[in-house]
């Protein structure tokens, strides 16, 4: 929630040796992340904090709420759009359904090539008809683009091809997009909140999550489910948002500032996540904490997958965003 902090009169004063008259005034933004400075969603929103500190170019405060202080990304993302508590966080799009049907579908399964494909689309206006959509919805601004972790599934079993993964119970993200995909591909997925993920693999509720790996590492995942399927079935974007009814209420120079530097940090946070997948996954493998497992039906798979997705683009309006995206070059 946006917080003015004011210092009196003679306080200024004093430090100044300003006229008493004059009182000086201090903004205060708060964000939230559900994890440690080692992931790249925080490397994101400190750089979000620094470019926003340059570009602005006066006193401002930033208070970061790490490791899940206020709650989960769902959770920052109802504060942000009631305008407390929370004015910028980083946010699953699968967590704006309820605003937006479009938006998870930006996150969805079998959506980009590649990473190159990825950027190109991030780059562009193709994702902008979801950000306006959300923000006339939610009042919530997607001010920029971060993510770029390759996702794949961590189950407690190897599992290499379509008939292993037959009937296999996963957890998803709860956009319905991903429910249908999985399902598609023979999976029995359901949905289960992101922090309860480990105890329901240890307690054999399901055998299985899907993740990037600075997810996988960070809830140590491994521990539970120590076989990573090379599924490489999605790539991340992750949106950092800000606060609407804030945003209004903000000088006018202040609001360039947030823009451009949402954008700058959001690129930032991509290069470090696309970077960082590989080298967590050698460090975790070498450690003896989880075994990459070659996936033989990544094609197969999305075969399958394909008729659902172009289907659910229709049934949600997004079939012309959709076409835009498999067309891009």
């Amino acid at each position: 929630m946006l917080r003015r902090t004011f210092v009196t009169a003679a306080a200024a004063a004093a430090a100044t040796g300003a006229p008493l008259a004059v009182r000086a005034q201090t903004l205060t933004l708060h964000g939230a992340v559900q994890f440690n400075d080692d992931h790249a969603f925080n490397k994101a929103l400190l750089k979000f904090e620094e470019l926003v500190k340059k570009y602005y170019g006066k006193p401002i405060n930033f208070v970061l709420h790490r490791n899940s202080e206020l709650g989960l990304e769902k959770q920052y993302f109802e504060y942000m759009a009631q305008g407390k508590a929370v004015d910028y966080a980083i946010v699953s799009p699968a967590h704006m359904s309820t605003f937006s049907k479009a938006a998870p579908f930006i996150d969805a399964p079998f959506l980009f090539r590649d990473l190159a494909h990825w950027n190109k689309v991030l780059d562009s206006d193709i994702l902008k008809p979801i950000a306006d959509e959300v923000a006339r919805n939610a009042d919530v601004m997607l001010i920029g683009y971060a993510g770029g972790g390759t996702r794949n599934i961590f189950v407690n079993k190897p599992v290499r091809n379509l008939g292993e993964i037959k009937g296999l119970k996963v957890r998803v993200q709860g956009a319905p997009i991903w429910s249908r995909t999985f399902a598609a591909a023979g999976m029995s997925p359901t949905v289960i909140a992101y922090n309860e993920v480990y105890n329901a693999i240890q307690n054999n509720v399901i055998a299985a999550g899907e993740n990037e790996a600075a997810g996988v590492e960070s809830m140590k995942f491994y521990e539970v489910a120590p076989h990573l399927a090379m599924t490489q079935h999605a790539i991340t974007i992750r949106p950092l948002c800000f606060s609407g009814k804030t945003f209004a209420k903000l000088p006018k120079d202040l609001q360039d500032a947030i823009l451009k530097a949402g954008r700058e940090a959001g690129a930032h946070g991509r290069a470090i996540e696309s970077s960082e997948d590989t080298a967590k996954l050698d460090k975790l493998e070498q450690a003896g904490r989880l075994k990459r497992v070659p996936f033989a039906d990544r094609e197969a798979m999305k075969k399958l997958v394909d008729p659902v997705m172009a289907a659910y683009a229709k049934e949600i309006g997004a079939d012309a965003i959709y076409a835009k995206i498999v067309a891009m070059q």
